[in-house]
C-alpha cells in the first residue's frame, strides 16, 4: 500500500512519518523508506527520531480498530475463545464496499495532507 499507493501520491520533500508497530519496523520497510525518503523519514530506527505529532492515515486506526471494537464488544465477552470467535466473525463480516470508503477516507486524508502542505490538523 505505501509503496504502489501513499508515496506516489506524495509531494516533492515530503517528510514521512512511521509508527512504531512491529509489522512496520521490519527490515525490508526501513530498507524502503530509507530508500524512498534518504534521512527524511521519522519513525522507530530512522536519522530523524522523535514522537509522532500527525494525521493519522492508517486505515488500521482510522477504521479497522474502531469497527472491531464497536461490533465485538457490542455482547458480553465470556472467555478467550469467544473474544476471539468474535474477532474472526467481525473480520469477515467485513464488505468490499467498506474497503471502498477506506480507500475513499484514505484518498480524502491525503489530500487533506498535501493541502496543509503537512500542517498538523485534527479530523473527527
Amino acid at each position: 500500500m505505501l509503496q504502489l499507493y501513499a508515496v506516489p501520491q506524495f509531494p516533492e520533500g515530503v517528510i514521512f512519518q512511521q509508527d512504531g508497530a512491529p509489522p512496520h519496523y521490519g527490515n525490508i520497510v526501513r530498507e524502503f523508506l530509507d530508500t524512498t525518503f534518504p534521512h527524511w523519514w521519522i519513525g522507530r530506527g530512522a536519522v530523524m527520531a522523535w514522537p509522532p505529532r500527525s494525521l493519522d492515515i492508517t486505515p488500521l486506526d482510522f477504521y479497522l480498530w474502531g469497527y472491531l471494537e464497536q461490533h465485538v464488544y457490542s455482547e458480553r465477552i465470556n472467555n478467550i475463545n469467544h473474544l476471539k470467535q468474535g474477532i474472526t466473525n467481525v473480520i469477515h463480516s467485513v464488505t468490499p464496499d467498506a474497503f471502498t470508503h477506506v480507500w475513499e477516507e484514505l484518498d480524502y486524508r491525503l489530500d487533506v495532507c498535501r493541502a496543509t502542505n503537512g500542517a498538523h490538523i485534527e479530523l473527527r
